[in-house]
């Protein structure tokens, strides 16, 4: 797998590190943001993802599973991790969204430590529901670099979500 410079990940698989150190622009480090007490910190590039741990709250930076956020939670990941990151806006009245929740789930456990998988509750956060255009949900955004790379409304299977992002980060 060849890795790009401005989507700074590890090849050869989660445990991979880069090859031959970095290439020129290449950043040594990865700032990750923990998804459970919300720290930023940063992750040296040959570290293999899987098995890293946050200094502050000592849990797993990766663990399969996509972080429940709230309105800062999600503006700290947007604006503070160098992984793309994917936000399921969803309510839990909404039966689409409850019929994608265990396909997004098995997304995690493919996507991950490549992007963040992050869930956003509309209706316990509507100015950021709002402030990010979001008209229906089940509602992916992809963002990266704190912009909004790609959006799709509806729900889809675990198949179509990888393959979605995928086709928007070309290292996922």
């Amino acid at each position: 797998m060849r890795i790009y410079c401005q989507y700074p990940r590890w090849p050869g698989g989660a445990t991979g590190g880069f090859p031959n150190g970095n290439c020129n622009g290449m950043k040594d480090t990865l700032h990750v943001v923990c998804p459970h007490c919300g720290q930023t910190s940063k992750l040296p590039s040959g570290k293999p993802p899987l098995s890293a741990h946050c200094g502050t709250c000592h849990n797993a930076f990766f663990d399969g599973h996509p972080a429940s956020v709230d309105g800062a939670r999600f503006e700290k990941h947007k604006r503070e991790s160098d992984l793309p990151v994917l936000v399921d806006v969803w309510a839990p009245w909404c039966g689409p969204c409850r019929a994608m929740a265990p396909m997004f789930e098995q997304a995690a456990q493919e996507l991950e430590p490549k992007v963040r998988l992050l869930k956003l509750n509309a209706d316990e956060e509507p100015r950021t529901t709002s402030e990010l255009g979001v008209a229906a949900i089940p509602t992916l955004l992809l963002l990266h670099n704190g912009q909004i790379v790609a959006c799709s409304a509806g729900a889809m299977d675990t198949r179509r979500i990888v393959g979605w992002v995928r086709s928007h980060v070309p290292v996922a």
